[in-house]
């Protein structure tokens, strides 16, 4: 990894410096745009409005423009502000980690150590486990202040760019508003439903089926060109599932029932394989004592 930011966070005091990287990354089958004729690539090109001619990223600068007012900011006027200039994460405050509302949650980052002492270091994670607190922090990152919280993750310190609060929309959907009547038969049923499907959760059992379902898409298309049929390659899509519930109580008790099912199935595949892996131990080891013998 490399680092994009090198700096210190700074509360009272003390001082930590710290290498800033992200903390994570995109992993997708890549699509270009083209022409449907032909399929050549359509390219974006960065052409002036005054002299027509395509223009290199090196002869770009930023401006703002006001109704016919255009004023350039060069690159080493922006890099002059204080705030760009600025090499802190400056603690704001330590707040309760379950205050923050996780829709302002953006970007997150690794903080790496780089001072000669690891002791500030550590010492600043432990008080934060201690306390279940999440320090409120303030950067200068990509020309732009960012509010962020600064917490802990296994045995590091990582920052998570917060959105500014006008950032936020304000929802308003008058069918919210509608007085809706739940019987405690409904909510009896609900409750059930959601203990059929109860599990702690584990990021590394989900995968993007999308991902895949493309890959095998240009797969099919590579082998079968034109004569490709999804239908095929895919199977038929039943959309039924997507159906507006007219009969909630029905729905739930179908639902609950199903769950349980696949649970049983699925607890039964597990006892089968496992049964299966201690078979194939006892033949392994009584061969083995074959062998022996022998």
């Amino acid at each position: 990894m490399r680092a994009i930011w090198t700096g210190a966070i700074s509360f009272g005091l003390v001082n930590v410096p710290v290498k800033l990287y992200s903390a994570t990354e995109k992993r997708a089958v890549t699509l270009h745009q083209v022409h449907d004729a032909d399929g050549g690539r359509i390219h974006n090109e960065r052409r002036c409005d005054v002299c027509g001619r395509t223009i290199s990223y090196d002869h770009i600068e930023k401006a703002h423009v006001d109704d016919d007012e255009t004023v350039v900011l060069t690159k080493k006027e922006l890099d002059a502000l204080p705030q760009e200039r600025s090499k802190e994460i400056s603690v704001v405050e330590f707040v309760p980690s379950k205050q923050i509302d996780p829709i302002l949650y953006d970007k997150s980052y690794f903080l790496e150590p780089t001072g000669k002492s690891l002791k500030a270091y550590v010492l600043l994670r432990r008080t934060l486990e201690k306390t279940d607190r999440t320090a409120i922090v303030q950067l200068a990152l990509r020309q732009r202040t960012r509010l962020a919280a600064l917490r802990v993750r296994g045995d590091m310190l990582m920052v998570q760019t917060l959105r500014w609060p006008e950032e936020i929309r304000e929802p308003s959907f008058p069918a919210l508003d509608e007085k809706v009547r739940v019987s405690a038969k409904e909510m009896d049923l609900s409750a059930s439903l959601v203990k059929t499907y109860a599990a702690d959760f584990s990021p590394e059992d989900f995968h993007d089926e999308y991902e895949e379902e493309l890959e095998k898409l240009i797969d099919a298309k590579l082998k079968q060109g034109e004569a490709l049929d999804t239908d095929a390659t895919f199977g038929e899509v039943d959309g039924s599932e997507g159906a507006e519930v007219v009969d909630l109580m029905e729905a739930l008790k179908k639902s609950v029932k199903k769950s349980r099912a696949s649970k049983r199935g699925g607890q039964a595949r597990k006892t089968s394989k496992k049964s299966a892996s201690s078979a194939q131990k006892k033949t392994s080891g009584s061969s083995s004592r074959a062998r022996k013998g022998a």
